[in-house]
């Protein structure tokens, strides 16, 4: 009676370790799918952010329409600034780091070059593009779906929101212009710098 207990509840197990093996399996080929679908459309920032953008308007014509959903539209508004201030940080910060660190510190590790006779190394980012791409459309398209789901419409007097909202823009933008002036860094590469050829 024991043995036909014991085999019914390994069977049982079997199940379902398969099922869980079954699951498992989907998310790593799902995973695989989104992995490669993003690999594919790396090369292609500018139709990656028109899309983004279309996304972005889908979503404002949404809340138009629906006429609310505010507090969904600020967190969504404060996270892509989030994002964005990300973006035009760099890798390592050099308020953080003394400059015998930065000094020392090798090409890959991402620091700022401090000197003018400082080797060429391109702008590292705190946060790469197509990571800010990806977060920017996966927070919109999160922010579309909430507007579907009526007790997140909380009502709030809108225009208090965007005040705050600019303000905080402001200021965060403000300090980050200021950090950028100070340390005299741009958050772009345009490549290595060429000097005129002379002609002899």
């Amino acid at each position: 009676m024991h043995g036909e207990e014991a085999a019914a509840a390994a069977e049982g197990s079997g199940g379902d370790n398969n099922a869980s093996s079954g699951f498992d399996r989907l998310v790593a080929s799902l995973r695989r799918r989104h992995q490669k679908f993003v690999d594919d459309i790396n090369p292609f920032p500018l139709y990656r952010w028109l899309a983004a953008l279309a996304v972005f308007v889908v979503y404002c014509w949404r809340v138009h329409v629906v006429g609310g959903f505010f507090i969904v539209s600020y967190a969504m508004g404060i996270y892509l600034l989030n994002l964005f201030i990300g973006f035009l940080t760099p890798h390592v910060d050099p308020e953080l780091m003394s400059s015998e660190v930065l000094g020392d510190a090798t090409e890959d590790s991402g620091a700022l070059p401090m000197r003018a006779d400082d080797e060429y190394r391109p702008f590292v980012r705190q946060l790469p593009e197509l990571k800010f791409w990806l977060s920017a459309v996966r927070v919109i398209l999160i922010a579309l779906c909430c507007t579907f789901v009526p007790f997140l419409d909380i009502p709030v007097f809108w225009p208090i929101l965007v005040i705050y909202f600019f303000a905080l823009t402001f200021i965060t933008l403000k300090n980050q212009i200021k950090h950028m002036v100070k340390y005299r860094y741009l958050p772009f590469s345009y490549g290595k710098k060429r000097y005129p050829v002379r002609r002899t």
